[in-house]
């Protein structure tokens, strides 16, 4: 049973700071589908949610179950650190040492027959709950959702000396089908920075014969009055990627995220680039694709 619940169900999860003053929870969206890829309806849902301090599968240091229901596009939403607590306490997670995995766990009938669905590390969300108490001061003054900047944040965090940084999304799609370059020869190391969109962007337009692509684009758009945008890294883009469902939410169908391939601006050494579909992380489903085949644009900048 728990190896036909595995293949059936499939989730693709959020985790994000929380808005203004940062309490002790973390907001979690799920989109729960079938085998079939049809959401799951207007159905009662249990989740179990386990910390592991360190590795995947080093000890729990905080574990909590939690019940929700779908909405009509398999949609449900909790929040780690309300839910009826089974071992430690949210408050007692030392996110100050070590790295911090989640390990997410669904039963779709709302009972207690959980099926493990996978672990991720979490990034941005602790930092964001350990600078509440640290001596770098203070949470975070922006948060995702928020417009800001010229367009709508999809990441944001505390760095080690206290300083708040984000990452910056459009508010549009610049463009739904277009080639990464007009130039199909490999760029190098330059522009293979999983987490550099910047560089890789001026290493895209400064190949010799480049004049159109992606790159371009974002370089040229001016949205907000700013002209530092820049076609996203992978790592980048996985943070938009991650955000999709509550952007969508907030700036409606037609100007969020859609269910396409976007473009990063990481080249692969054998001269594909990287891309997302979204709403699939990149983390759980790495994709290669061929830079001259279209696909779509975002851009970013980071404040």
């Amino acid at each position: 049973m728990k190896i036909k619940l595995f293949t059936v169900i499939m989730v693709t999860f959020i985790v994000n700071s929380v808005i203004g003053q940062i309490p002790q929870a973390m907001n979690y969206q799920a989109v729960a589908h079938n085998s079939l890829g049809a959401v799951l309806q207007n159905q009662h849902v249990s989740t179990r949610f386990s910390i592991h301090d360190g590795s995947i599968n080093a000890a729990i240091v905080y574990q909590e179950t939690d019940t929700a229901t779908t909405n009509e596009f398999g949609l449900f939403t909790t929040s780690i650190g309300t839910g009826t607590v089974t071992a430690g306490t949210f408050t007692g997670i030392n996110w100050a040492t070590g790295n911090k995995y989640l390990e997410v766990e669904l039963d779709p009938a709302g009972g207690s027959t959980f099926t493990d669905m996978g672990t991720t590390e979490l990034m941005s969300v602790p930092y964001a709950l350990y600078a509440q108490t640290s001596g770098n001061g203070g949470g975070l003054s922006h948060y995702v959702g928020q417009l800001y900047g010229g367009g709508i944040i999809v990441s944001a965090w505390k760095d080690t000396t206290g300083t708040e940084h984000g990452l910056i999304a459009s508010l549009i799609d610049l463009a739904d089908t277009i080639q990464w370059s007009n130039i199909t020869t490999l760029i190098g190391p330059t522009a293979e920075d999983p987490a550099n969109g910047a560089a890789n962007t001026l290493a895209i337009m400064n190949q010799s014969g480049a004049t159109y692509g992606a790159a371009f684009l974002c370089h040229n758009y001016t949205g907000g009055g700013y002209t530092d945008w820049y076609l996203p890294a992978i790592w980048e883009l996985q943070q938009c990627c991650n955000a999709s469902v509550i952007i969508r939410q907030i700036l409606g169908s037609t100007n969020g995220f859609q269910n396409l391939n976007y473009w990063s601006s990481t080249e692969y050494t054998n001269g594909e680039v990287w891309y997302e579909y979204f709403p699939n992380p990149y983390a759980t489903n790495p994709t290669l694709h061929s830079r001259t085949l279209p696909a779509t644009v975002r851009a970013v900048r980071m404040y």
